[in-house]
């Protein structure tokens, strides 16, 4: 469950840096942006893997770049049912899945599997 709550965090904080950038992409409350973050945690689980299977030969025939879309339509998914969050279009929705994409790998790579910030250690 720790490990749910704090990648919801992350994936709220990657939201919360893709809505300051893009002018496309905004929300109208704090909790709307949390609700978002859960929701499109929830959908990454359980839509993203069916729908990635569904359009396997097209993302094998454009060498995945056709992720980046797949990838936006769960955003666009996600703004569809939560009220209070707005993606303008498509490109701001594919731009908002490389920020957030980017803010997440960031964030986690810095987070262990223990939940926790870890150091690294100086290379000799």
């Amino acid at each position: 469950m720790l490990g749910f709550l704090l990648r919801a965090t992350i994936t709220a904080l990657a939201l919360w840096v893709a809505s300051q950038l893009l002018d496309g992409l905004q929300f109208t409350s704090t909790g709307k942006l949390a609700l978002a973050a859960v929701l499109l945690g929830v959908v990454n689980a359980f839509v993203r893997p069916i729908a990635f299977l569904l359009t396997l030969p097209l993302t094998v025939l454009t060498l995945g770049l056709f992720l980046l879309v797949l990838n936006a339509a769960m955003i666009g998914l996600v703004a569809w049912i939560v009220p209070g969050f707005t993606v303008s279009g498509f490109w701001t929705a594919v731009g908002g899945t490389i920020i957030v994409g980017l803010v997440s790998w960031a964030a986690s790579s810095a987070i262990g599997n223990s939940g926790r910030v870890e150091r690294f250690p100086p290379r000799h």
